[in-house]
């Protein structure tokens, strides 16, 4: 069967709930929208967006921020200025916003996600897919676990994940940028894409390959199929296929569901991969502002970026090995594009240079410039960092290493091109 049949054979639509209304996720809410109401063949037009509700000054009075959006179509607190779709609707009610929904988009702080799964399960359709836009990945001595797989195991479903080099206030206002989508296609759902459950990859594998094979192309229900996890190891989770009745859940409606003229996608099957990326490169853009703030200039920056690179890569076949493609971080907006941008000039970047500037920690910097609160990176290079104690393996990291003990003031900056000739 021709991939187009798929969904002329189809007899029902996608509804869409987009869970978090910030910044980023009212980005996501504002993209989502434009794409259901340009395809109905696919979706259903109206897209539930879940808003905490909050109280806020509007035109001399105070209003329901919900109210106001569906009202005015501008989220005036977290995303000001911005038009938004008519019909992107807020929603204070979580349970009623994704009421009926088999595509739930998830925008919110990670710490947030076990109560809102706690508050979902159950709620939802048994098969609904999800998609996570929550940056990075949670890491403890015992192990790295994926945000997507907490609200996959929170609730029951198969959940991807999105990230890239995506400054929401850019996009928002529609200036050209990429992202990258990981989701590997559950062998019980239909699919006119091919999923790494069938055959090892080092790649995400085309359509016209001469090495795919009619199961990675099947596009019948696999129901005996069992899913597999990042690790490659077959799924706790236990899922429901998605009815034939509704359009395939892959990457073609995916694609179609995110991809703007001014926000392109690329679909990856590599979660594990995409994951890693949007934490990672957090530690390394710590690195790049350590030297630009001594003042080494892009020479320096660069080989900077080439060795946290050929960490991250390391630390991802290290741990994921089953599942995770090099070109996840070498071709895609998820890795070597939001590295990029965030050894150029994100927050962590940012903040480590003016630190060696001021001949101060960044903890001293943290304080004053984020009122305490804790930049990703300081975080992140402390969790991989113990990670990687545990294992023995502090100096496979050298880089990794390298920041974690500048920050905790057993290095400087001057140690940095000796700790990594080491790789």
């Amino acid at each position: 069967m021709a991939p187009g049949l798929l969904s002329a054979n189809a007899t029902r639509k996608h509804k869409v709930t987009v869970i978090g209304s910030g910044n980023w996720g009212s980005t996501i809410s504002k993209i989502v929208s434009e794409n259901t109401k340009e395809h109905p063949e696919l979706f259903e037009e109206e897209v539930q967006m879940w808003v905490y509700e909050e109280e806020v000054e509007y035109e001399g009075k105070t209003q329901k921020l919900t109210s106001i959006i569906n009202t005015h179509h501008e989220n005036i607190k977290y995303l000001p200025n911005i038009k938004l779709p008519t019909n992107l609707i807020a929603n204070p009610s979580l349970e009623d916003a994704v009421s009926n929904s088999s595509i739930l988009i998830f925008n919110l702080p990670h710490q947030f996600i076990h109560r809102i799964c706690g508050q979902l399960k159950g709620k939802i359709l048994p098969f609904a897919r999800g998609i996570s836009c929550i940056k990075g990945v949670n890491v403890t001595d015992e192990g790295v676990s994926l945000f997507s797989e907490w609200i996959g195991e929170g609730l029951g479903i198969y959940c991807g994940a999105l990230s890239g080099a995506n400054i929401a206030s850019e996009i928002a206002a529609e200036k050209w940028s990429e992202t990258t989508i990981a989701y590997d296609p559950p062998p019980m759902d239909n699919s006119r894409n091919p999923s790494r459950n069938a055959t090892p990859r080092s790649g995400t594998p085309s359509r016209n390959s001469p090495r795919a094979s009619a199961d990675e192309l099947s596009i019948t229900p696999l129901a005996e199929n069992q899913h597999r996890d990042v690790r490659g190891r077959i799924s706790k989770t236990k899922l429901t296929p998605v009815p034939q009745e509704y359009p395939p859940l892959d990457h073609d409606t995916f694609k179609t569901l995110f991809h703007r003229p001014y926000f392109h996608v690329r679909m990856v099957s590599d979660v594990a991969g995409v994951s890693l990326g949007g934490a990672l490169k957090n530690i390394v853009a710590l690195a790049a502002g350590f030297v630009d703030g001594r003042g080494w200039g892009d020479n320096a920056k660069a080989a900077i970026m080439r060795v946290g690179l050929l960490e991250m890569v390391k630390f991802g076949h290290e741990f994921f090995g089953e599942t995770i493609s090099t070109g996840t971080f070498t071709e895609e907006s998820a890795g070597v594009a939001d590295l990029i941008t965030s050894c150029m000039g994100g927050r962590n970047f940012r903040c480590a240079k003016k630190a060696v500037e001021k001949g101060i920690s960044v903890q001293e910097v943290e304080q004053t410039e984020l009122n305490g609160q804790k930049l990703q990176g300081t975080s992140t290079a402390a969790e991989v960092n113990s990670f990687l104690k545990q294992r023995g393996l502090e100096q496979d990291y050298p880089l990794f290493t390298a920041v974690h003990n500048i920050l905790e003031g057993r290095n400087t900056v001057d140690d940095i091109p000796d700790l990594v000739a080491r790789t």
